[in-house]
C-alpha cells in the first residue's frame, strides 16, 4: 500500500488533468499570444500527463515505503524533471516551472504539514520561478495570474485566524478541507486576474479573448479543488471570452521547436543569445544536468546545433505554427458562423495510441486518407516535403505513436530522419505511391502499437500491385512517345504508351491479372470520363472509381 500522502498528491494531479482535458479545446481556441497556434491546452495537458505518469511510477515502486522513506528530495526531483521533459510550447514549459517552483518549496520544509502557510510559500516560489524562466515576461498572461493568486494567498494569511492557517494534525479530511478552502479563495483572485488580462496585453484585447494559459491555470486549480472535495469541478460562474476575431495572425517564425539537452555543467544562459540569433520566444530552463529548450525558428536543426558538444539532444518536437494558425482560424470561423464561441467547441479527448501521417497531394486523395483516420501532410507539387515538415506533421498526429506513409521513394530518407528525431515512437512504412499508401492505411488500428500497425500495413502493401497512367513530361529518346502522350506503368515498369484509352486498357489488363478489385483514382486533367474508364476494365474485374485530384498522374491504379 503506497503512502497516503503520495496517493493524495496523485489524486490532486489526476483531478487537475481530468478537468484540463475536459476544457482543452476551449483553451486551445483562446490561444492568440504569443502565436495564435491554438495548442495551449494541448501543451499544458502534456506537462500534467508527464507528472501523472511519474507519480504512477513512484506509487508502483513505493510498495510499503512512506514518502519519507522514499525521500522527499527524490520525489520532487523526479516529478519536476518529468514535468520539464514532458513540457512543450511556452505554456507547457512555464507550467513545468510553476510545478518545479512549488515542489522546491514544499520539499525545503521537512516535517511541515501542507497547509495554507506552506501553500502560500509554494505559490510564491512557483510564480518567482516562472517569471525567472522568461527573458521578457508579458503581463496579462499565466505569469500574472499565478503571481496574483500567490499575492491573494499571502493577503489571506495575514487576516485568517491561526486555526485556519496552520494544520494541527495530519488528518486527511481536515487537510483537504483547509487546502481546498485556501485554493478556492485563490481561484477567485485568479479569475479576476484572467479577466484583467486584455487590459494589460494588447494582443488579447485585439483578439477579444482572455489569455489561454492564464485560463488554463484556473482550470487546473479548479480540478485540484474538486479532487480534494471528491466532487465535480465547478467553474460555471466564469465563462471564457468569446473569440470575436479568429483571423488574428502572427508574423513569427514558422516552427515551434522543443527538445531536451542532457549533459554536465550545463548553464542555460550560455545558449539563450545564440538561440535568439535564429528565432524568438526562447525559453531555456532546467539545471546543470538537464535543460528543456523552446524556441520559435525557421531552422529547428540549427537550434539543436547550438548545443553541439555541450550535451545530448533528445525529445525533439517540431510544430508548424503557420499551419496551426490557419487550422485554428478555420475552426473558429466555422464555429462562429454557427453562432458559437470558444466555449461551445467540442471537448478534446485524450490521444489515441497510434495514428498515421500520410504524405499526399490532391484534394480527393486527402479526403480518402482522412476518411481512414490518417493525418495528411501536403507533399507539394513534387510530393517531396522536407524532414522538418514531416517532423511537424508527426507532431500534429493526435497519437502517442505514429506510422508514416511516405507514398514516394523520394520521401523515404526524409521520413526516416524525421522518425529518428521525433520525441514520439515513429515507424516508417515504405509505401512507394499514394495508391499503395491508401491500401496500407486501411490496415490502421488506432488501439495497436506503431510496431503492430507497421507490420499490418507492410502486409497490406505486399498484397497490392500498383500502376498508373500519366501524360509524358518529356520526349522519349527512343521515339516511342512525345510530350503529352499517355505513358502507362505497372510498378516501376513502362508497359504502354500512345493514346490515353489504349494505354489505360493495357495497364488495366496487366495489373488486374488474378485480381478481383482494381481501384482507379482519377487525377487532374484526366482525358476520359468515368464511364469510358469503366468500359476499359477486363471482364470479371470490379473497378472502383475515386476522385483523387492529384497532379501529374491521370490515373493511379491499385489491384488487390
Amino acid at each position: 500500500m503506497s503512502d497516503p500522502s503520495l496517493v493524495r498528491f496523485r489524486v490532486a494531479v489526476q483531478g487537475a488533468l481530468a478537468h484540463l482535458e475536459s476544457r482543452r479545446q476551449e483553451i486551445n481556441d483562446l490561444n492568440v499570444f504569443p502565436v495564435a497556434d491554438g495548442d495551449t491546452g494541448d501543451n499544458m495537458a502534456l506537462t500534467l500527463r508527464a507528472v501523472l505518469a511519474e507519480l504512477d511510477r513512484l506509487e508502483a515502486e513505493a510498495g510499503d515505503r512512506t514518502v519519507d522513506e522514499i525521500g522527499r528530495d527524490e520525489i520532487v526531483q523526479t516529478v519536476a524533471r518529468a514535468a520539464l521533459l514532458g513540457a512543450r510550447g511556452n505554456s507547457g514549459v512555464i507550467l513545468s516551472q510553476l510545478i518545479r517552483g512549488a515542489a522546491e518549496e514544499l520539499v525545503s520544509r521537512p516535517g511541515e504539514l501542507v497547509d495554507p502557510v506552506l501553500l502560500g510559500a509554494a505559490f510564491a516560489n512557483a510564480a518567482q520561478r516562472a517569471y525567472a524562466s522568461v527573458r521578457a515576461p508579458a503581463e496579462g498572461t499565466m505569469l500574472t495570474v499565478m503571481r496574483d493568486m500567490a499575492t491573494s494567498i499571502a493577503h489571506d494569511l495575514a487576516h485568517l485566524p491561526e486555526d485556519q492557517r496552520r494544520l494541527a494534525s495530519a488528518d486527511p479530511e481536515a487537510q483537504n478541507a483547509m487546502i481546498g478552502a485556501a485554493l478556492e479563495r485563490a481561484i477567485v483572485a485568479g479569475e479576476a486576474s484572467v479577466k484583467r488580462g486584455p487590459e494589460l496585453l494588447p494582443a488579447l484585447r485585439e483578439a477579444g479573448v482572455v489569455d489561454a494559459g492564464g485560463y488554463g491555470v484556473i482550470i487546473i486549480f479548479a480540478g485540484i479543488v474538486a479532487a480534494l472535495k471528491g466532487e465535480a469541478p465547478e467553474l460555471d460562474h466564469y465563462a471564457a471570452a468569446r473569440v470575436s476575431h479568429p483571423e488574428h495572425d502572427s508574423e513569427t517564425y514558422r516552427y515551434c521547436t522543443n527538445f531536451a539537452v542532457t549533459g554536465n555543467g550545463l548553464d542555460a544562459q550560455n545558449f539563450v543569445g545564440k538561440l535568439e540569433d535564429i528565432g524568438d520566444s526562447v525559453l531555456v530552463v532546467g539545471d546543470d544536468a538537464t535543460l528543456k529548450v523552446h524556441v520559435h525558428t525557421d531552422d529547428p536543426e540549427q537550434a539543436t546545433l547550438v548545443f553541439d558538444g555541450a550535451g545530448e539532444v533528445s525529445r525533439l518536437d517540431v510544430a508548424d505554427m503557420h499551419a496551426q494558425v490557419v487550422e485554428r482560424a478555420e475552426r473558429l470561423e466555422s464555429a462562429n458562423g454557427n453562432g458559437h464561441g470558444a466555449a461551445a467547441h467540442g471537448e478534446a479527448g485524450p490521444e489515441t495510441r497510434c495514428g498515421v501521417l500520410a504524405v499526399v497531394r490532391g484534394d480527393g486523395l486527402t479526403a480518402l486518407f482522412e476518411s481512414l483516420g490518417a493525418r495528411v501532410l501536403d507533399g507539394g507539387p513534387t510530393l517531396n516535403p522536407s524532414t522538418m515538415e514531416i517532423l511537424a506533421g508527426i507532431h500534429d498526429v493526435p497519437a502517442e505513436e505514429v506510422v508514416v506513409l511516405p507514398n514516394s521513394p523520394n520521401v523515404f530518407m526524409a521520413a526516416e530522419r524525421a522518425a529518428e528525431l521525433s520525441d514520439k515512437k515513429v515507424r516508417v512504412v515504405a509505401s512507394r505511391s499514394q495508391q499503395a499508401g491508401l491500401a496500407a492505411a486501411f490496415a490502421l488500428n488506432a488501439d495497436r502499437s506503431a510496431d503492430d500497425n507497421a507490420a499490418a500495413m507492410q502486409e497490406a502493401l505486399d498484397a497490392v500491385r500498383t500502376g498508373g497512367v500519366a501524360p509524358a513530361a518529356r520526349q522519349d529518346p527512343e521515339g516511342r512517345f512525345t510530350i503529352g502522350d499517355a505513358v502507362g506503368y505497372v510498378g516501376d515498369d513502362l508497359v504502354a504508351w500512345g493514346e490515353p484509352d489504349k494505354t489505360l486498357q493495357i495497364v488495366l489488363g496487366q495489373l488486374s491479372a488474378d485480381a478481383e478489385l482494381v481501384t482507379c483514382i482519377e487525377g487532374e486533367g484526366a482525358p476520359l470520363d468515368g464511364n469510358a474508364v469503366a468500359a476499359l476494365a477486363p471482364a470479371g474485374v470490379e473497378l472502383e472509381l475515386e476522385d483523387g485530384g492529384q497532379p501529374s498522374w491521370w490515373w493511379l491504379l491499385a489491384a488487390e
